[in-house]
Protein backbone atom coordinates (compact mmCIF):
# COMPACT_ATOMS: atom_id res chain seq x y z
CA UNK A 1 0.00 0.00 0.00
CA UNK A 2 1.87 3.49 -1.31
CA UNK A 3 1.48 6.84 1.29
CA UNK A 4 -0.98 8.23 -0.32
CA UNK A 5 -3.17 5.16 -0.04
CA UNK A 6 -2.14 4.38 3.51
CA UNK A 7 -3.14 8.24 4.17
CA UNK A 8 -7.21 7.50 2.70
CA UNK A 9 -7.06 4.03 3.60
CA UNK A 10 -10.49 3.62 5.72
CA UNK A 11 -12.05 6.95 4.31
CA UNK A 12 -15.52 6.00 3.16
CA UNK A 13 -17.03 8.58 0.11
CA UNK A 14 -19.05 10.89 1.05
CA UNK A 15 -22.01 9.93 3.05
CA UNK A 16 -23.85 12.76 2.30
CA UNK A 17 -23.51 13.15 -1.23
CA UNK A 18 -24.21 9.60 -1.32
CA UNK A 19 -27.89 9.85 0.72
CA UNK A 20 -28.56 12.42 -2.40
CA UNK A 21 -28.10 9.63 -5.14
CA UNK A 22 -30.71 7.57 -2.76
CA UNK A 23 -33.14 9.90 -2.87
CA UNK A 24 -32.97 10.92 -6.44
CA UNK A 25 -33.58 7.17 -6.76
CA UNK A 26 -36.00 6.78 -4.34
CA UNK A 27 -37.79 10.22 -5.74
CA UNK A 28 -37.91 11.22 -2.26
CA UNK A 29 -37.43 14.92 -0.79
CA UNK A 30 -33.85 15.39 -0.24
CA UNK A 31 -33.40 16.93 3.18
CA UNK A 32 -29.82 15.16 3.25
CA UNK A 33 -27.70 17.32 1.13
CA UNK A 34 -27.61 20.75 2.19
CA UNK A 35 -28.10 22.79 -0.87
CA UNK A 36 -31.22 25.61 -1.31
CA UNK A 37 -34.07 24.54 -3.87
CA UNK A 38 -34.32 28.27 -4.20
CA UNK A 39 -32.71 30.91 -6.42
CA UNK A 40 -30.33 32.67 -5.85
CA UNK A 41 -30.78 37.19 -5.35
CA UNK A 42 -31.06 38.00 -8.81
CA UNK A 43 -28.51 41.28 -8.52
CA UNK A 44 -25.69 37.71 -7.45
CA UNK A 45 -26.74 35.91 -10.65
CA UNK A 46 -27.18 39.36 -12.82
CA UNK A 47 -23.51 40.35 -11.63
CA UNK A 48 -22.08 36.96 -12.82
CA UNK A 49 -24.06 37.19 -16.23
CA UNK A 50 -22.25 40.32 -16.74
CA UNK A 51 -19.30 39.14 -16.05
CA UNK A 52 -19.61 36.32 -18.48
CA UNK A 53 -20.48 38.65 -21.19
CA UNK A 54 -17.93 40.73 -20.32
CA UNK A 55 -14.92 38.80 -21.10
CA UNK A 56 -13.90 37.78 -17.35
CA UNK A 57 -13.16 34.22 -18.24
CA UNK A 58 -9.40 33.63 -17.49
CA UNK A 59 -7.41 33.55 -14.34
CA UNK A 60 -7.68 35.65 -11.74
CA UNK A 61 -5.38 36.68 -9.22
CA UNK A 62 -4.72 33.65 -7.35
CA UNK A 63 -5.43 34.68 -3.49
CA UNK A 64 -8.90 36.03 -5.42
CA UNK A 65 -9.53 39.45 -7.32
CA UNK A 66 -8.77 42.80 -5.99
CA UNK A 67 -12.10 43.54 -5.59
CA UNK A 68 -13.17 40.84 -3.91
CA UNK A 69 -11.01 41.25 -1.63
CA UNK A 70 -12.01 44.71 -0.75
CA UNK A 71 -15.44 44.00 -0.23
CA UNK A 72 -15.00 41.38 2.47
CA UNK A 73 -12.78 43.54 4.00
CA UNK A 74 -14.81 46.16 4.01
CA UNK A 75 -17.60 43.29 4.96
CA UNK A 76 -15.59 41.99 8.18
CA UNK A 77 -14.97 45.75 8.79
CA UNK A 78 -18.49 46.53 9.10
CA UNK A 79 -19.94 43.73 10.64
CA UNK A 80 -17.56 42.62 13.24
CA UNK A 81 -15.72 46.16 13.72
CA UNK A 82 -12.76 43.66 12.75
CA UNK A 83 -10.02 45.37 10.57
CA UNK A 84 -8.70 42.77 7.86
CA UNK A 85 -5.79 43.58 5.49
CA UNK A 86 -7.25 43.16 1.81
CA UNK A 87 -3.84 42.86 0.37
CA UNK A 88 -2.09 40.78 3.19
CA UNK A 89 -4.66 38.74 5.07
CA UNK A 90 -7.38 37.26 2.72
CA UNK A 91 -7.31 34.27 0.75
CA UNK A 92 -10.52 33.41 -2.04
CA UNK A 93 -10.60 29.73 -2.55
CA UNK A 94 -13.02 26.76 -4.14
CA UNK A 95 -15.00 26.98 -1.49
CA UNK A 96 -14.70 26.51 2.26
CA UNK A 97 -14.01 22.71 1.81
CA UNK A 98 -10.94 24.15 0.00
CA UNK A 99 -10.23 26.69 2.36
CA UNK A 100 -10.18 24.17 5.28
CA UNK A 101 -7.50 21.69 3.56
CA UNK A 102 -5.11 24.25 2.14
CA UNK A 103 -5.28 26.26 5.97
CA UNK A 104 -4.21 22.40 8.03
CA UNK A 105 -1.96 21.31 4.41
CA UNK A 106 -0.14 25.23 5.26
CA UNK A 107 0.35 25.27 9.05
CA UNK A 108 0.18 21.23 10.25
CA UNK A 109 2.51 18.80 10.28
CA UNK A 110 3.02 14.78 10.79
CA UNK A 111 2.85 13.94 14.15
CA UNK A 112 1.20 17.46 15.06
CA UNK A 113 -2.09 17.10 16.94
CA UNK A 114 -5.53 18.66 16.26
CA UNK A 115 -8.87 19.12 18.54
CA UNK A 116 -12.30 18.60 16.50
CA UNK A 117 -15.14 18.90 18.23
CA UNK A 118 -17.71 16.33 17.81
CA UNK A 119 -20.69 15.70 16.11
CA UNK A 120 -18.39 16.98 13.74
CA UNK A 121 -18.45 17.95 9.83
CA UNK A 122 -17.13 15.14 7.62
CA UNK A 123 -14.36 16.53 5.99
CA UNK A 124 -12.45 18.00 8.85
CA UNK A 125 -10.98 14.41 10.26
CA UNK A 126 -9.79 13.28 6.65
CA UNK A 127 -8.48 16.64 6.04
CA UNK A 128 -6.25 15.95 9.67
CA UNK A 129 -5.36 13.00 8.27
CA UNK A 130 -4.05 13.91 4.84
CA UNK A 131 -1.64 15.90 6.54
CA UNK A 132 -0.59 13.09 8.68
CA UNK A 133 -1.70 15.03 11.93
CA UNK A 134 -3.75 12.71 14.77
CA UNK A 135 -7.39 13.69 15.41
CA UNK A 136 -8.28 14.42 18.78
CA UNK A 137 -11.61 14.20 19.28
CA UNK A 138 -13.88 16.34 21.86
CA UNK A 139 -17.50 15.88 22.74
CA UNK A 140 -19.99 18.32 22.16
CA UNK A 141 -22.95 19.01 23.92
CA UNK A 142 -25.39 20.18 21.30
CA UNK A 143 -27.79 21.97 23.98
CA UNK A 144 -25.56 21.97 27.14
CA UNK A 145 -22.14 24.67 28.10
CA UNK A 146 -19.10 23.03 26.50
CA UNK A 147 -16.64 21.98 28.78
CA UNK A 148 -13.93 23.71 28.69
CA UNK A 149 -12.13 21.11 31.45
CA UNK A 150 -12.38 18.04 28.62
CA UNK A 151 -11.16 20.88 25.85
CA UNK A 152 -8.12 21.47 28.35
CA UNK A 153 -7.51 17.67 29.02
CA UNK A 154 -7.55 17.03 25.14
CA UNK A 155 -4.00 19.48 24.61
CA UNK A 156 -1.01 18.05 24.66
CA UNK A 157 2.43 19.28 23.57
CA UNK A 158 1.77 17.65 19.74
CA UNK A 159 -1.50 19.83 20.15
CA UNK A 160 -1.58 22.43 17.05
CA UNK A 161 -4.81 23.81 16.38
CA UNK A 162 -8.27 23.51 17.52
CA UNK A 163 -11.20 23.45 14.85
CA UNK A 164 -14.20 25.35 15.97
CA UNK A 165 -17.29 25.33 13.62
CA UNK A 166 -19.99 27.81 14.75
CA UNK A 167 -22.93 28.14 13.54
CA UNK A 168 -22.43 23.90 13.73
CA UNK A 169 -22.88 21.71 11.27
CA UNK A 170 -24.58 19.08 12.06
CA UNK A 171 -26.11 20.54 15.60
CA UNK A 172 -27.09 24.11 14.97
CA UNK A 173 -24.95 24.66 17.66
CA UNK A 174 -23.49 28.36 18.60
CA UNK A 175 -21.05 29.22 20.64
CA UNK A 176 -21.61 31.85 23.06
CA UNK A 177 -18.91 34.42 24.33
CA UNK A 178 -17.96 33.14 27.42
CA UNK A 179 -16.95 29.75 25.64
CA UNK A 180 -15.22 31.56 23.15
CA UNK A 181 -13.30 33.43 25.81
CA UNK A 182 -12.61 30.17 27.30
CA UNK A 183 -11.48 28.56 24.09
CA UNK A 184 -9.45 31.75 23.04
CA UNK A 185 -7.68 31.79 26.57
CA UNK A 186 -6.79 28.13 25.72
CA UNK A 187 -5.68 28.82 22.26
CA UNK A 188 -3.54 32.14 24.53
CA UNK A 189 -1.95 29.61 27.20
CA UNK A 190 -0.95 26.73 24.75
CA UNK A 191 0.24 28.59 21.75
CA UNK A 192 -2.57 27.10 19.50
CA UNK A 193 -4.09 28.34 16.46
CA UNK A 194 -7.97 28.58 16.51
CA UNK A 195 -9.06 27.29 12.49
CA UNK A 196 -12.81 28.34 12.60
CA UNK A 197 -15.73 27.78 10.02
CA UNK A 198 -17.65 30.29 9.88
CA UNK A 199 -20.02 29.40 6.83
CA UNK A 200 -23.17 29.34 8.28
CA UNK A 201 -22.21 33.11 9.84
CA UNK A 202 -25.33 34.58 8.73
CA UNK A 203 -28.02 31.72 9.49
CA UNK A 204 -28.12 32.79 13.33
CA UNK A 205 -31.50 32.58 15.31
CA UNK A 206 -30.17 32.95 18.89
CA UNK A 207 -27.63 35.86 19.86
CA UNK A 208 -24.72 37.43 17.87
CA UNK A 209 -22.41 35.94 15.71
CA UNK A 210 -19.11 36.21 17.62
CA UNK A 211 -15.86 35.48 14.73
CA UNK A 212 -13.31 34.50 17.57
CA UNK A 213 -10.87 36.33 16.08
CA UNK A 214 -12.52 39.80 16.98
CA UNK A 215 -11.63 38.41 20.98
CA UNK A 216 -8.27 39.88 22.70
CA UNK A 217 -4.78 38.44 21.83
CA UNK A 218 -6.68 36.15 19.00
CA UNK A 219 -6.02 37.94 15.77
CA UNK A 220 -2.97 36.96 15.62
CA UNK A 221 -3.58 32.94 15.72
CA UNK A 222 -7.00 32.87 14.28
CA UNK A 223 -7.78 31.51 10.59
CA UNK A 224 -11.22 32.33 9.65
CA UNK A 225 -13.00 30.26 6.90
CA UNK A 226 -16.41 30.99 5.50
CA UNK A 227 -17.53 31.64 1.93
CA UNK A 228 -20.44 32.50 -0.20
CA UNK A 229 -22.32 29.09 -0.70
CA UNK A 230 -24.87 29.56 2.12
CA UNK A 231 -25.25 33.26 2.63
CA UNK A 232 -26.01 33.31 -1.08
CA UNK A 233 -27.44 29.98 -1.82
CA UNK A 234 -24.50 29.24 -4.31
CA UNK A 235 -23.56 25.72 -3.24
CA UNK A 236 -22.29 24.81 -6.34
CA UNK A 237 -20.31 28.51 -7.01
CA UNK A 238 -17.36 27.11 -4.58
CA UNK A 239 -15.83 30.41 -3.66
CA UNK A 240 -14.97 30.49 -0.03
CA UNK A 241 -12.91 32.80 2.04
CA UNK A 242 -9.94 32.55 4.20
CA UNK A 243 -8.28 35.43 6.50
CA UNK A 244 -5.46 35.18 8.56
CA UNK A 245 -2.43 36.43 9.68
CA UNK A 246 -0.29 37.69 7.15
CA UNK A 247 2.54 35.28 7.97
CA UNK A 248 0.02 31.99 7.81
CA UNK A 249 -1.99 33.66 4.43
CA UNK A 250 1.59 33.44 2.77
CA UNK A 251 1.78 29.71 3.46
CA UNK A 252 -1.76 29.13 2.56
CA UNK A 253 -1.71 31.21 -0.02
CA UNK A 254 1.59 28.48 -1.65
CA UNK A 255 -0.69 25.64 -0.62
CA UNK A 256 -3.73 27.07 -2.27
CA UNK A 257 -2.15 27.80 -5.20
CA UNK A 258 -0.96 24.45 -6.13
CA UNK A 259 -4.44 22.67 -5.12
CA UNK A 260 -6.62 25.18 -7.39
CA UNK A 261 -4.76 28.36 -8.80
CA UNK A 262 -7.99 29.82 -7.97
CA UNK A 263 -11.16 30.55 -7.70
CA UNK A 264 -13.86 31.09 -10.84
CA UNK A 265 -13.42 34.78 -11.74
CA UNK A 266 -16.94 35.71 -13.12
CA UNK A 267 -18.19 34.96 -9.77
CA UNK A 268 -15.62 36.37 -7.73
CA UNK A 269 -16.68 40.04 -9.47
CA UNK A 270 -20.46 38.50 -8.93
CA UNK A 271 -19.74 38.13 -5.03
CA UNK A 272 -18.23 41.73 -5.02
CA UNK A 273 -21.22 42.79 -6.30
CA UNK A 274 -23.58 41.17 -3.74
CA UNK A 275 -21.55 41.72 -0.89
CA UNK A 276 -21.66 46.07 -1.88
CA UNK A 277 -24.74 45.79 -2.90
CA UNK A 278 -27.05 43.91 -0.36
CA UNK A 279 -27.73 45.79 3.16
CA UNK A 280 -28.28 44.30 6.38
CA UNK A 281 -32.03 43.89 5.25
CA UNK A 282 -31.09 40.91 3.05
CA UNK A 283 -29.08 39.25 6.08
CA UNK A 284 -31.90 40.05 8.25
CA UNK A 285 -34.18 38.33 5.95
CA UNK A 286 -32.08 35.50 5.07
CA UNK A 287 -32.28 34.41 8.76
CA UNK A 288 -35.54 35.14 9.24
CA UNK A 289 -36.46 32.87 6.28
CA UNK A 290 -34.46 30.40 7.71
CA UNK A 291 -35.62 30.78 10.88
CA UNK A 292 -39.76 29.78 9.08
CA UNK A 293 -37.93 26.78 7.84
CA UNK A 294 -36.63 25.60 10.91
CA UNK A 295 -39.82 25.66 12.93
CA UNK A 296 -41.88 24.17 10.09
CA UNK A 297 -39.22 21.09 10.48
CA UNK A 298 -39.08 20.81 13.76
CA UNK A 299 -42.72 20.46 14.34
CA UNK A 300 -42.58 17.96 12.00
CA UNK A 301 -40.30 15.99 13.15
CA UNK A 302 -42.06 16.33 17.19
CA UNK A 303 -45.37 15.15 15.77
CA UNK A 304 -43.36 12.36 14.14
CA UNK A 305 -42.02 11.38 17.26
CA UNK A 306 -38.06 12.17 16.76
CA UNK A 307 -36.19 13.56 19.70
CA UNK A 308 -34.80 16.92 18.80
CA UNK A 309 -34.23 20.73 19.83
CA UNK A 310 -34.71 23.80 17.43
CA UNK A 311 -31.02 24.63 16.47
CA UNK A 312 -29.95 28.05 17.32
CA UNK A 313 -27.84 28.25 13.94
CA UNK A 314 -27.01 26.94 10.43
CA UNK A 315 -30.29 24.88 9.03
CA UNK A 316 -29.58 21.49 10.56
CA UNK A 317 -31.61 19.56 12.63
CA UNK A 318 -29.87 16.51 14.22
CA UNK A 319 -32.86 14.03 15.63
CA UNK A 320 -32.94 11.06 17.39
CA UNK A 321 -34.71 8.17 16.35
CA UNK A 322 -34.70 5.47 19.06
CA UNK A 323 -38.52 5.96 20.22
CA UNK A 324 -39.63 4.83 16.05
CA UNK A 325 -37.48 2.09 15.39
CA UNK A 326 -34.86 -0.24 16.21
CA UNK A 327 -33.02 0.26 12.76
CA UNK A 328 -29.43 1.72 12.78
CA UNK A 329 -29.19 5.12 11.41
CA UNK A 330 -27.72 3.67 8.03
CA UNK A 331 -30.71 1.54 7.24
CA UNK A 332 -33.35 4.16 9.06
CA UNK A 333 -31.88 6.50 6.27
CA UNK A 334 -32.47 4.45 3.65
CA UNK A 335 -35.80 3.59 4.96
CA UNK A 336 -36.98 7.54 5.53
CA UNK A 337 -36.06 7.86 1.32
CA UNK A 338 -38.26 4.64 0.46
CA UNK A 339 -41.56 5.89 -0.68
CA UNK A 340 -41.16 8.95 -2.55
CA UNK A 341 -44.93 9.31 -2.76
CA UNK A 342 -44.94 9.83 0.98
CA UNK A 343 -47.22 6.87 1.85
CA UNK A 344 -45.49 5.78 4.96
CA UNK A 345 -45.99 2.51 6.53
CA UNK A 346 -43.67 -0.38 5.06
CA UNK A 347 -42.15 1.90 2.02
CA UNK A 348 -40.82 4.45 4.26
CA UNK A 349 -42.09 8.45 4.16
CA UNK A 350 -39.93 9.15 1.29
CA UNK A 351 -37.69 11.54 3.31
CA UNK A 352 -34.44 11.73 2.77
CA UNK A 353 -31.90 12.44 5.74
CA UNK A 354 -28.01 11.39 6.77
CA UNK A 355 -26.82 8.64 8.94
CA UNK A 356 -25.88 10.15 12.16
CA UNK A 357 -22.85 7.68 12.27
CA UNK A 358 -21.28 10.25 9.58
CA UNK A 359 -20.51 12.90 11.92
CA UNK A 360 -18.31 10.34 15.15
CA UNK A 361 -15.19 9.05 14.68
CA UNK A 362 -16.95 6.07 16.23
CA UNK A 363 -19.85 5.21 14.48
CA UNK A 364 -22.18 3.71 17.21
CA UNK A 365 -22.32 7.26 18.99
CA UNK A 366 -24.64 8.61 16.06
CA UNK A 367 -26.35 5.32 15.41
CA UNK A 368 -29.28 6.22 16.67
CA UNK A 369 -29.36 9.94 14.94
CA UNK A 370 -30.28 11.23 11.50
CA UNK A 371 -29.29 14.94 10.23
CA UNK A 372 -32.26 16.88 8.12
CA UNK A 373 -31.08 19.94 6.28
CA UNK A 374 -34.11 22.88 6.05
CA UNK A 375 -32.55 24.54 2.96
CA UNK A 376 -35.28 24.21 1.17
CA UNK A 377 -39.10 26.17 0.09
CA UNK A 378 -40.89 26.40 3.24
CA UNK A 379 -43.95 24.27 0.99
CA UNK A 380 -41.17 21.49 0.43
CA UNK A 381 -40.57 21.69 4.38
CA UNK A 382 -44.67 21.50 4.81
CA UNK A 383 -45.08 18.90 2.44
CA UNK A 384 -41.42 16.79 4.19
CA UNK A 385 -43.18 17.44 7.52
CA UNK A 386 -46.64 16.06 6.28
CA UNK A 387 -44.57 12.64 5.29
CA UNK A 388 -42.41 12.25 8.63
CA UNK A 389 -46.12 12.64 10.88
CA UNK A 390 -47.22 9.71 8.56
CA UNK A 391 -45.04 7.77 10.79
CA UNK A 392 -46.77 8.12 13.59
CA UNK A 393 -49.80 8.00 12.28
CA UNK A 394 -48.91 4.41 10.86
CA UNK A 395 -47.60 3.54 14.62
Amino acid sequence: MNRTARRTHGFTESVIRDMTRVANEAGAINLAQGFPDFPAPDVLKEAACEAIRADVNQYAVTWGTPRLRRALAAKYERDYDFHVDEASQITVTCGATEAMAATLLAIIDPGDEVIIFEPFYENYGPDAILCEARPVWVPLDANGPLDLDRVAAAITKRTRAIVINSPNNPTGRVFDRLELLGLADLCLKHDLIAVTDEIYEHIIYAGPHIPIATLDGMADRTITISGFSKTFSVTGWRVGTIVAPPDITQAIRKVHDFLTVGAPAPLQEACATALDSLGSEYYDALAAGYHERRDVLVAGLIDAGFGCAPPAGAYYVLADFSRLSERDDTSYSKWLARGGSGSGGADGPGVASVPGSSFFHRGEAGKRLVRFAFCKRVETLRLAADRLRAIARDD
